[in-house]
């Protein structure tokens, strides 16, 4: 089996594919400064986006998204940024979590596995 690691780092991969798979690495906000959380999964998104074109993919072959939110109160703003940028028929299995982020700016962090 073939893996192929995409912006490979010290300690991590933001992207690996593997058996017709891709596997996103969390991803965060590039610019974190506003702390608006749907401004911040708009930016995460992008990256979401970017990532899975690098991996010969996109959003329309989600399979499953694990999102991390700083205060679950900020759910429906996340949800607007999410809803807006989802493909309809490409709606994955989700699991959305409240957790203590790294980097306290960060508002979001949200990790998808798709099919290659």
């Amino acid at each position: 089996m073939t893996i192929k690691r995409i912006e490979s780092s010290a300690r991590m991969s933001q992207a690996v594919v593997a058996n017709g798979f891709v596997f996103l690495a969390g991803q965060v906000a590039p610019d974190p400064s506003n702390p608006d959380v749907e401004n911040q999964t708009r930016q995460v998104l992008g990256e979401v986006d970017r990532l899975l074109a690098l991996a010969g993919t996109s959003k329309s072959r989600l399979l499953s998204a694990t999102i991390y939110l700083a205060d679950v109160g900020d759910f429906a703003a996340m949800n607007r940024a999410w809803e807006s940028w989802l493909a309809p028929d490409s709606k994955p299995a989700r699991a959305t979590v409240e957790a203590k982020m790294v980097v306290p700016e960060f508002r979001v962090e949200i990790q998808v596995v798709a099919l290659a």
